[in-house]
């Protein structure tokens, strides 16, 4: 199984937005569940995130490469879309 490190903050909506996209994007597409998601509270594991080169959340990284830094400015489907892509990544890596 290949695994993801997923950062976020509880209180952040664009964070919620992703978990809505991860969601749909499992039940669009079953192989995507393949993928294990590490869900890191950066308030909560501050360690763990300062060992990361992010700005914003949510931030997804495998074996170490940031996939997906999210913008203040992206909409619920620019969010997605990113999260598809990442995913696609990972399943052909």
């Amino acid at each position: 199984m290949k695994e993801i490190e997923l950062f976020y903050l509880k209180s952040c909506p664009y964070c919620r937005n992703a978990k809505r996209a991860i969601d749909e994007l499992i039940g669009e597409n079953p192989a995507y569940a393949d993928i294990q998601i590490d869900w890191i509270e950066e308030s909560e594991q501050p360690e763990i995130a300062g060992a990361r080169d992010y700005y914003s959340v949510p931030t997804i990284f495998w074996q170490g490469e940031k996939l997906y830094e999210a913008h203040f400015t992206h909409s619920y489907d620019v969010i997605k879309q990113n999260i598809r892509a990442a995913f696609d990544k990972v399943l052909a890596g």
